[in-house]
């Protein structure tokens, strides 16, 4: 039974451990597999042959797909190299729907171009089936005038007050740089790239499973956002950091009643679909023209509470008082 695993952090080999995963049982599986580069893991050796490896890649994407509901999804992160075998192994048994390019440039390797990317394979396993939400992200502005990057022409008049859709190509989340921020973990993800993809394909309730949990961003994503997670890792260390984190984090990433995802203060990510709901808590421009210029804010800067405002609607002058939970801590 699947609920045996639920909100737990699991010790053990992946392979082993899904076999007790009944198929079908999980909304969304993702992986951030060893990279076989050499990299220093607390206790694995992250070099082996090649063929040795892709083999059992071949083996956990499988299992992979096998644990994922038919409206669920299927992300993989790793180098392209990689990835492009990934996707020969995927493409056999799931359903392609993108390659996310995160823009998060590494250290040069010589003879070769600049690496500047990873890429996010994102798979479902049945694409007419498929669970998926449009997200949007905040304007690009110049941080001395304001103005919006990006030049809309004659376009400015759609403009959405919050922010364009998000693409297929992710230039607004930056890699974990300042080692204050970092566990005692290699490759460890920031976390709002896990809760963009949680919100992209998942609703509160969901489980979220990971198969190598590291230090548990995925976990910790889920729970924020009001999910359940599953995590398994070989490594004691890694868990025991992981647990502890857990153990200390709330399941509160909202405005109001709506998941969002957080950083440095502000709201990074939101659903498409929640923009109605969320757009009471902010102050924004009445000509759609003018958010070129004039960024929307939040009715209360202080991130607690925000009460005795006027209704904006006119046909309701009655003062509200909203509570805004906004939990954003690292």
């Amino acid at each position: 039974m699947v609920e045996n695993f639920v909100n737990k952090i699991i010790r053990g080999d992946c392979l082993e451990l899904f076999q007790s995963i009944p198929d079908n049982s999980i909304d969304v599986t993702f992986a951030d597999p060893p990279f076989n580069l050499k990299k220093k893991y607390n206790n694995y050796k992250d070099k082996i042959a090649l063929e040795a490896y892709l083999e059992w890649c071949k083996e956990w994407i499988e299992e992979m797909v096998r644990v994922t509901k038919p409206a669920g999804s299927i992300f993989l992160h790793n180098i392209p190299k990689w990835l492009t075998y990934y996707a020969g192994f995927l493409n056999e048994i799931a359903d392609f729907k993108h390659w996310i390019s995160w823009d998060a440039p590494t250290a040069p390797m010589g003879k070769t171009l600049q690496p500047s990317h990873y890429g996010i394979l994102y798979y479902a396993k049945n694409s007419r089936e498929n669970k998926f939400y449009e997200l949007r992200y905040p304007h690009k502005r110049c941080r001395k005038c304001n103005y919006l990057l990006k030049d809309y022409g004659g376009k400015k008049a759609m403009l959405h007050p919050f922010g364009p859709l998000v693409s297929d190509v992710w230039t607004d989340i930056h890699r974990i740089k300042h080692n204050k921020y970092r566990d005692e973990h290699p490759c460890q993800l920031p976390i709002h790239l896990l809760e963009r993809i949680i919100l992209m394909s998942s609703d509160e309730g969901d489980i979220i499973l990971d198969p190598f949990n590291g230090t548990g961003t995925t976990a910790l994503a889920a729970k924020r956002l009001g999910r359940k997670y599953i995590g398994f890792d070989i490594d004691a260390k890694y868990i025991e950091i992981c647990r502890r984190k857990l153990g200390m984090e709330e399941a509160d990433s909202r405005l109001g009643k709506t998941r969002v995802s957080f950083f440095l203060d502000n709201i990074v990510t939101i659903r498409d679909i929640d923009w109605e709901e969320l757009s009471n808590y902010y102050q924004i421009p009445e000509a759609a023209r003018d958010i070129d210029h004039t960024s929307i804010r939040l009715f209360n800067s202080s991130k607690v509470i925000v009460k005795n405002f006027s209704s904006k609607s006119k046909k309701n002058n009655n003062e509200k008082q909203i509570i805004l939970n906004l939990n954003y801590m690292q």
